[in-house]
């Protein structure tokens, strides 16, 4: 399975932001980004012309590193997006919401999107039921997902359950954590969705 192996810390400070992929490390004074806060390389401190492509190119960057999904799949998942009736953007950002991993993540239940790929590829969770460990599994509307019983002792999960509460739950799913299980209610509206894209840009951007 193709997968980014670099640095993570890189990707937020060439997004001038952080895009929180290292769980904990970014909210601590540690972070790369708060130390050094432009983008890496030789010419980093220097002032870039933001072209309207660039613009574009980078929100594009900047949302599938978010999501941890490559080009590829990225492009596939647009065009999925484009064949759907509502606005491209918008299904865009609800077909990324309804991956496993990014759910588990959502949940409390990993400190990122790339642990909580992890945990899926491990096989640490179920769905209805049946175990599945292919992060970009597709959840819908009424899906209960639950962490096996026998992996629910393991460090991650107890974590998650210590931090239970702590970490805001968006609304359209429930987590229920003295059963590690998480109820879909249904899949997210645009308005819902913080995730901190401008999807015209990118609609604009694979338009042309």
């Amino acid at each position: 399975m193709a997968r980014y192996t670099g640095a993570d810390c890189k990707r937020c400070r060439r997004e001038k932001m952080k895009l929180f992929l290292k769980g904990s490390k970014c909210d601590s004074p540690k972070c790369p980004i708060e130390i050094r806060p432009y983008p890496p390389g030789e010419h980093g401190r220097g002032r870039s012309k933001d072209s309207e492509y660039l613009l574009q190119k980078r929100e594009k960057q900047k949302c599938a590193r978010i999501y941890g999904v490559l080009e590829k799949q990225f492009r596939g998942y647009y065009e999925e997006a484009n064949r759907r009736s509502g606005k491209t953007g918008d299904e865009l950002l609800r077909i990324l919401e309804s991956r496993l991993d990014n759910v588990v993540y959502r949940s409390g239940f990993a400190q990122s999107r790339d642990m909580a790929r992890q945990l899926v590829r491990h096989g640490h969770l179920l769905v209805n039921g049946r175990k599945v460990d292919i992060p970009s599994y597709r959840v819908t509307e009424n899906d209960i997902i639950e962490v096996m019983p026998k992996s629910r002792d393991m460090t991650p999960f107890l974590i998650a359950r210590e931090l239970a509460g702590s970490r805001s739950v968006p609304a359209w799913m429930e987590v229920i954590s003295s059963q590690m299980r998480i109820l879909i209610h249904s899949l997210p509206a645009r308005q819902v969705i913080d995730t901190p894209v401008q999807e015209q840009l990118i609609v604009e951007l694979y338009s042309k």
